[in-house]
């Protein structure tokens, strides 16, 4: 006997459930495409994908000629949304790269060496700048031999995704005959407009995880901050290398929550200006991306 008043969900009209999937999140609209073909099929509408590109997706991508060229030669919504996540872009005559992050579609920039301010890295006595087959830019610097190194790194929040937590790491490798980076913990700090937001001390070297440093050191105001903040002399604050899935290692330099609205100017920086010779660091950039929390959606 038939129930008057019932819809089952399998009799909604694909574009129905298409519209309420482009409320969810990609990784949601992954698990819903299992429930049934319809879902499935829905799925993949390009109503459902350009909810979860960035609204200023265009003009971004308008900065570089594979950007441009990503735009005109993609089928649908969604190849240019998971096209976006596995393959960044370079921008901004290749300084940065652009990319999304799989789950949420949120953006990532990674700052190239290149755009960075790396103090004497136009000498080449203590830096060289180099092609690397394993980066996605097309020069990496490579530290040849310093005793003062420093780091920084600025972008404009306006640029993220808003309401959302962004992490910064450095990415980077070392040379074979690196040395002078493994024994004594570093400084990372942050700030947003001159305001600090983070500062700690990390190690270069995670075998060294749960080792006394033999370095003592002194307190350092990272960035003339009228709050000064003492470093501890012996130990880093917890933050090592982690291996990334491109091959690279990256060391986390914090967290800053990107305000809906705000604009403002996010600067890094990272500083070991201990009397030790320095060699055999190669810096690919700086990633700025959303702080990960789970897993990702499949393409």
């Amino acid at each position: 006997m038939e129930r008057s008043g019932e819809l089952h969900l399998n009799e909604l009209p694909e574009g129905c459930i298409a519209n309420a999937l482009s409320f969810t999140a990609p990784l949601d609209v992954a698990r819903l495409s299992a429930v049934s073909p319809m879902f499935k099929s829905a799925a993949i509408s390009d109503v459902v994908w350009e909810r979860f590109l960035p609204s200023d997706l265009e003009s971004v991508l308008s900065t570089s000629p594979d950007g441009s060229l990503l735009l005109a030669s993609v089928s649908s919504k969604r190849e240019l949304y998971f096209s976006l996540c596995d393959n960044p872009i370079l921008v901004e005559n290749g300084r940065k790269s652009f990319s999304l992050e799989k789950k949420s579609g949120k953006k990532c920039y990674m700052l190239s060496a290149m755009d960075l301010v790396i103090t004497w890295s136009d000498t080449p006595r203590y830096w060289k700048w180099n092609s690397n087959p394993a980066s996605r830019f097309p020069e990496v610097a490579e530290l040849i031999k310093v005793c003062w190194l420093e780091i920084r790194g600025k972008i404009n929040t306006c640029m993220l995704s808003p309401s959302i937590l962004y992490t910064a790491n450095l990415v980077f490798k070392f040379s074979i005959e690196a040395y002078g980076l493994d024994d004594q913990p570093v400084e990372v700090a942050m700030k947003l407009d001159g305001d600090k937001i983070c500062a700690h001390s990390v190690c270069w070297n995670a075998e060294r995880r749960g080792q006394q440093f033999r370095t003592a050191r002194r307190p350092v105001d990272f960035f003339n901050f009228s709050c000064r903040r003492s470093i501890p002399a012996r130990e880093s604050d917890g933050h090592y290398p982690k291996k990334r899935g491109d091959g690279w290692l990256e060391i986390e330099l914090g967290d800053f929550f990107c305000t809906e609205g705000e604009d403002g100017e996010l600067e890094m920086r990272v500083f070991d200006g201990t009397n030790y010779w320095k060699h055999g660091l190669i810096v690919e950039g700086i990633e700025i991306r959303p702080k990960e929390v789970g897993a990702s959606p499949s393409s």
